[in-house]
């Protein structure tokens, strides 16, 4: 896809201009030209500046935004989207009285766009031009691993980072014990151990930016099941055949879809969340069965291979 983004002359306005008409595909209204007078959407010449990606509502109504140093490539094309449903959201709840200008949980933010990035599909890749012709099924494994190493990989950190994090809060663990406690939870969620020796003046949890910078993480582990359950209810309300791969649906287009997301949106938290979740896919519980349908050709594919062998640890 990166060398497909090259040689199709895209730029980092390009790229965003792609994911705005995706969500103008859904029936959403062109971003404001506010946007595109005001974003930072590639790395300024001869001065630094902070390149970690966000969204932004300067006003709590129109003035969005997107702070980004983009490089024109797959990694990108996909934080795009995952920025611009930020954007939309924040647009949508702006009729909320403030204290509900905000997703219906902390997860949702992070999944509204992640979930829109799910639609890129090849069948969609093949409809922007990106691509000639679909590629065979049988080659969607190396798309599905790609995947999971990224969101199914993700899973037992998102889980551990918060946990840690309450414990210290609770004092549950001692601050000698900071460091010992985290690889503990490493080991026991992700199954890993430190390369080197490490000792109780170490720090390592610090090294990731929400733990310095005290932000919860809960939001991401959230997200990364949610996304699936929004993009599996997106898909049938656009009308999408069960008997087909999940992975290979895409709602761009799709009208019907758009008007549910948009009323999703639009309930910023003036609800509890669990019937903002409901209005969209029917259950007011999250649920990670979307997220194993999703992966199941590569699950039994796996399961497959690793047959003979002893996995875990």
């Amino acid at each position: 896809l990166s060398q497909r983004l090259v040689s199709r002359g895209y730029t980092p306005e390009k790229m965003v201009r792609a994911g705005e008409d995706f969500f103008s595909s859904l029936g959403f209204a062109p971003l404001p030209e506010t946007f595109w007078q005001r974003s930072m959407l590639s790395q300024p010449q001869g001065r630094n500046v902070v390149c970690h990606a966000s969204a932004w509502n300067l006003d709590g109504a129109d003035d969005l935004r997107i702070k980004m140093c983009t490089k024109v490539n797959a990694n990108h094309f996909y934080t795009v989207y995952h920025e611009l449903g930020h954007n939309y959201y924040q647009r949508a709840y702006k009729g909320q009285s403030p204290l509900f200008r905000s997703g219906a949980n902390s997860g949702f933010h992070e999944a509204i766009g992640d979930m829109i990035a799910l639609s890129i599909t090849p069948e969609y890749l093949r409809q922007i031009g990106l691509i000639e012709q679909m590629p065979p099924k049988d080659q969607d494994l190396g798309l599905l691993m790609r995947q999971a190493l990224d969101k199914v990989a993700f899973l037992p950190f998102g889980l551990l980072l918060d946990q840690w994090r309450w414990q210290v809060f609770a004092g549950e663990i001692a601050p000698e014990d900071y460091n010992t406690a985290w690889w503990a939870l490493r080991h026991k969620y992700q199954g890993l151990r430190p390369a080197t020796p490490r000792e109780a003046t170490h720090f390592d949890p610090g090294s990731k930016f929400h733990i310095a910078n005290n932000v919860s993480y809960t939001r991401y582990f959230i997200a990364h099941i949610l996304q699936f359950q929004l993009h599996e209810a997106a898909c049938k309300i656009a009308g999408w055949n069960p008997a087909q791969p999940l992975h290979r649906c895409s709602i761009y287009h799709s009208k019907a879809a758009g008007k549910k997301f948009a009323d999703l949106l639009a309930a910023g938290a003036a609800k509890p969340w669990p019937e903002t979740l409901a209005a969209f896919t029917g259950s007011t519980a999250i649920d990670g069965q979307a997220l194993l349908n999703y992966f199941a050709p590569l699950s039994e594919y796996l399961e497959a291979q690793n047959a003979t062998r002893q996995c875990g640890w």
